[in-house]
Formats: C-alpha cells, structure tokens, sequence
C-alpha cells in the first residue's frame, strides 16, 4: 500500500486521447490524481468541473491533473468533451490503479452492498513521491483545499 513520502510505483494507463501515460510521463511537475466513481454523474462532474474551472491555478502551480475510473476510454472521450476538460482521464477498467491506490471499497447503494471507487485523490510530488492524499473526498470545497495544500507546498 502506498504512504505519504514514498515513492510511487511508475503505472501505466490508457488515456483520453488514445495514449498510454506512465506516471514518468510526468516527471518535474507535481501530478495530482483524482479517483471518482463514474462519468456522467452529478458529483463526478461537479468534482471535475471544479478542476476544470480552476486549471490555470493548477497549471501556475506546476501541476497536472488526471482523473481516473473504471469507465473506458470512449466513454471518458465523451464526458471529457462534453465536460469541456482540459486534463486527461484514465480508464482503470482492470482496476490496477485501483489497486494501487487502495480505491475499491464496499458501499453501500440501494441497500446493497457492491464494489466501488472509494472519491479519493493523490497529490504526486516532481521526484514521483506521494505528497499528500484525500480519501472520502467530499466535492465541495475539495479543489480549494487542494490548491491550498499546493500554494503552501510550492512557497513554503
């Protein structure tokens, strides 16, 4: 399992875009990862229009944003545009990532128990090591408190 201060093993995902990215890609800059349950559904878009909206910020704070679920890539594409998202996504539909993040939680839903991502998000320093992370993201109020974390990190 990973923990803060550590290095993150370098993946590999297919991407919005028809790529493969590795999280190498993505040396020099801070990676910030963003793990939510599916495409198309209310907190998901609210959560990614707030990345969206505030992306200069991200970008002046050398970081580059990814959202991942276990949607496929086609189905990504459409949210993506639709979405107006100036980041990729990641199609985890093996849940590898998952995995590595420890993102697949039981839930409950109608209830009934079923397996499902866990809102959760990774902030990756430029040497590859985990900085901070977010489990149970709440929406509101999340991209805030990132920037936030990131201001005091890239200033201190």
């Amino acid at each position: 399992m990973l923990t803060t201060n550590n290095p993150v093993p370098d993946f590999e995902a297919l991407s919005t875009g028809d790529k493969a990215v590795k999280l190498s890609d993505y040396q020099g800059k801070y990676l910030l990862v963003y793990f939510y349950p599916k495409d198309n559904t209310p907190g998901c878009t609210q959560e990614g229009q707030a990345f969206r909206d505030n992306i200069d910020k991200f970008t002046e704070l050398n970081t580059v944003i990814v959202g991942v679920s276990r949607d496929t890539v086609r189905v990504h594409e459409g949210f993506k545009c639709k979405q107006e998202f100036p980041f990729d996504l990641l199609s985890d539909a093996d849940e590898k990532l998952c995995e590595l993040f420890d993102v697949i939680k039981m839930k409950n839903m109608y209830g009934k128990q079923v397996r499902g991502i866990e809102r959760s998000t990774f902030l990756i320093n430029p040497e590859g090591l985990l900085t901070q992370e977010w489990r149970k993201v709440k929406v509101k109020g999340h991209c805030e408190e990132v920037l936030q974390v990131l201001d005091k990190l890239i200033h201190q």
